[in-house]
This record gives C-alpha cells, sequence and structure tokens, in this order.
C-alpha cells in the first residue's frame, strides 16, 4: 500500500503549505462566525451532532449542520468546535471519506466514544467554562452521557434552545419542505387512524400508571398512527411532526398549509369530540407540552425518539419513560393486511432484481456497465414497478 502523503486525494496537513484535495470546503470563514456567535453567548465549546429533533437515521439537508460546518457528508459524527481548535469524531466507515473532505480547521478522531470527546473538551475548555448544544438535537442518553463526563470538572453542560450553527448558516440554509402530505390510501394500511387511535387510548388505560398523555417524536410513529406520509426526507415517507394524544384530545403538531384537502378531512372528520385531531403549529410543540404539564397528568414518552428539550419540558415525577412508546410497539405488530402488503412490496422488488441480475449477465461481458450505471439502472426498474415511491436508501453499490 501507498504511504498516505503520496496520496492526492486526501488532505497533508503536515505539508508546508498544506494540501488539500478538490474535495475539502475551505471551513474558515464559517468557523469565524460561528465563533463569533459563540463568544456573544459566553460559549467555550459548542457541540454540534449530525441528528435531527426527531433522531431521525436519514435527515433533510436543512438539518445537515455538521456537513455544512464541517464539509464532511457521512451519515453519523459529532464536531466540537471551541475558540482555537475543532474536531470531528467518526467511525471507521468514514475516516478515508472524512480525510477527503475535511480541511486542516479540523483534528479528525477516530472514535465515537463521548469519553473520548468529554477528554478533548476538558483539554480544550478552561475550567468554569461553558460547553454548549442545541437541547432539541440530543437524545435523553447523550445528553446524560455528557453531563457524566463533564461532571465535577468544573465545567458547565448549558443547553442553549437557540442553534448557533443555524445563525451562523443564515439565510443560506436550506428552506423547508413544502411539499404535500397526503393520506395513505385505506387499502394499503389495513386499519383506520381512529381504530390505531382508540388502540392507544385503551393501552393508556390499561397500564398500572394510569398515563394522561402520549407524547410521539419519531417521525414514523405520527405518520403511522394518521395513515399519512410525505417526503420531507429523502429515502423516507415521513412529515416533520409530532403528536401529543391525550384521554380526550388530539393535538398534531404539523406545517397544516402543507395538508392534502383528503387528509385534513380525514383529521378533522372527528370533530367535535375526542377523535377530533386539533391541528397546531409545528414549532409550538415546546409552548403547549409546557403549559399540558402544569395540570395533574402523565406524560408517556418512548426515550429513543425524544429529545432532552422535549424530556426536560415535563417534572420528573409527571413522567412514564419507556425506551419505544406505545405507538412504536403498535406499528410493530403487523396486521394481516399489513403482511400481505408487505409479501406483495417483495414480490414486485424481487421481479425488478431478477430483471437486473438478467441485464448484468447480459452487460458486464460488454464492459459496459460499472458500480454507478449499474445501481441507477435497479433504481430504474423498480421505479417500472406498480406502487413504487423510490428506494428505501441510497444503493450502495460495489464489486471487485
Amino acid at each position: 500500500p501507498q504511504a498516505p502523503s503520496t496520496r492526492n486525494d486526501i488532505r497533508d496537513c503536515s505539508a508546508d503549505p498544506p494540501y488539500l484535495p478538490p474535495t475539502a470546503t475551505n471551513t474558515t470563514a464559517r468557523l469565524a462566525v460561528l465563533r463569533g456567535i459563540m463568544r456573544t453567548h459566553g460559549v467555550h465549546a459548542y457541540i454540534v451532532p449530525s441528528t435531527d429533533a426527531h433522531m431521525s437515521e436519514y435527515i433533510s439537508e436543512r438539518d445537515a449542520r455538521l456537513g455544512w460546518l464541517t464539509g464532511f457528508t457521512g451519515s453519523a459524527g459529532t464536531a466540537v468546535v471551541a475558540q482555537d481548535k475543532a474536531a470531528l469524531w467518526t467511525d471507521s466507515r468514514y475516516w478515508t471519506q472524512a480525510e477527503r473532505e475535511l480541511d486542516c480547521n479540523w483534528e479528525l478522531q477516530r472514535t465515537t466514544s463521548i469519553e473520548s470527546i468529554g477528554t478533548w473538551i476538558l483539554k480544550a475548555v478552561p475550567a468554569e467554562g461553558n460547553v454548549s448544544l442545541d437541547p432539541f438535537l440530543f437524545s435523553i442518553d447523550t445528553w446524560n452521557s455528557y453531563s457524566r463526563a463533564l461532571h465535577g470538572s468544573g465545567r458547565t453542560l448549558l443547553p442553549l434552545e437557540t442553534n448557533l450553527v443555524d445563525q451562523a448558516w443564515g439565510d443560506q440554509r436550506p428552506l423547508p419542505s413544502s411539499s404535500e402530505i397526503y393520506s395513505l390510501p385505506a387499502e394499503f394500511t389495513g386499519s383506520r387512524w381512529q381504530e390505531k387511535v382508540a388502540g392507544i387510548r385503551q393501552r393508556m388505560e390499561q397500564h398500572v400508571r394510569r398515563p394522561t398523555a402520549v407524547l410521539l417524536s419519531g417521525l414514523e410513529e405520527t405518520a403511522w398512527l394518521f395513515n399519512l406520509r410525505g417526503d420531507d426526507i429523502p429515502y423516507n415517507p415521513v412529515f416533520y411532526s409530532y403528536t401529543l394524544l391525550t384521554n380526550t384530545t388530539i393535538s398534531l403538531f404539523v406545517e397544516q398549509s402543507r395538508l392534502s384537502v383528503a387528509a385534513r378531512e380525514s383529521l378533522r372528520s372527528g370533530c367535535p369530540g375526542p377523535l377530533c385531531v386539533e391541528l397546531q403549529e409545528y414549532g409550538q410543540v415546546s409552548a403547549h407540552l409546557r403549559r399540558y404539564a402544569q395540570g395533574n397528568v402523565t406524560v408517556w414518552l418512548g426515550t429513543e425518539y425524544t429529545t432532552y428539550g422535549l424530556y426536560a419540558i415535563i417534572p420528573q415525577e409527571k413522567l412514564l419513560e419507556e425506551s419505544y412508546s406505545p405507538v412504536m410497539m403498535a406499528k410493530a405488530v403487523k396486521n394481516a393486511h399489513e403482511q400481505e402488503m408487505l409479501r406483495a412490496a417483495h414480490v414486485r422488488d424481487a421481479v425488478a432484481v431478477i430483471q437486473y441480475l438478467l441485464w448484468l449477465e447480459k452487460t458486464v461481458p460488454q464492459g459496459k456497465v460499472d458500480e454507478f450505471s449499474g445501481a441507477q439502472h435497479i433504481d430504474a426498474l423498480r421505479w417500472a414497478q406498480e406502487h413504487s415511491r423510490g428506494p428505501s436508501f441510497q444503493s450502495i453499490s460495489a464489486s471487485g
């Protein structure tokens, strides 16, 4: 293998001047703006994750804060910016990619452990310094891990609801999705949303703690519950939303103008009454939850998909925490009709794969196909199948 210094597709920060491949992003100006904003907030280090406010596996361009700040476009990583240095942590899938995309403002840390991030922060931040993050972008577990890593060090973990990267990004940040949120046709669902809501309310009544509400943060939870779909995130049929479901009311936090006429009619068909969905603006969820939590209530939530920002609004004694919400558990158990639909989808997909294998047998010997054109061809074959909404992730195509 070649010595790293002779490769021209990765950066060499030890050279004078440093060598950067054409794939690297110049982040000097972005970091200068962010550090200026950090100073005005009295922040000594700022932590930037690769997630969104719903702990989604995939994110939209608007939520790609880590990518914009660092130039690194891998799907998993954490950046920390201090006043005089900055670092990116990512796993071994992405080390080569990071060396191609980062400029020399960034140290690459070849680990993902929060202990390692904590150790770096303790060296970079003076005692009595503030370490800050957006609490609406971190899971409860991750927040607690940072809290433990800094505990007793004299540094303060300071949640800031204003996202400092968004401030630095300014009007260059991509706009929110404006595409339509639509109803899934009844033949695909197996049960009406009203039946699903009734089932969840039954679980609430049967639970020993008798919760008064269920809070849904995972995007697929709300999409499944109301039989709605969207395309706010590539490869995922979801839309930005939260739901607060109580014994007698349903609040759906969503950009209302994007609901199709049919979707809106479906949600409002039970009004007034306990099956009436009250539409609230997406950005109002925190304020609404704060008001609700003042009453004699118990809020049931799944910790895997709830951010620390929302979790911290609810007093501890009013919380019922489980790893997954009752909606996620109900969604995991497919009814007979859903099972039939799954099998039918797999048969249609198998047809596309068999067509693809036949095509490969003919074209590979002719030397006319590479990984990229092959990936494009199988996508086209899948799109041609009835009911296709596109692939579930970008083709990971490799050979040899």
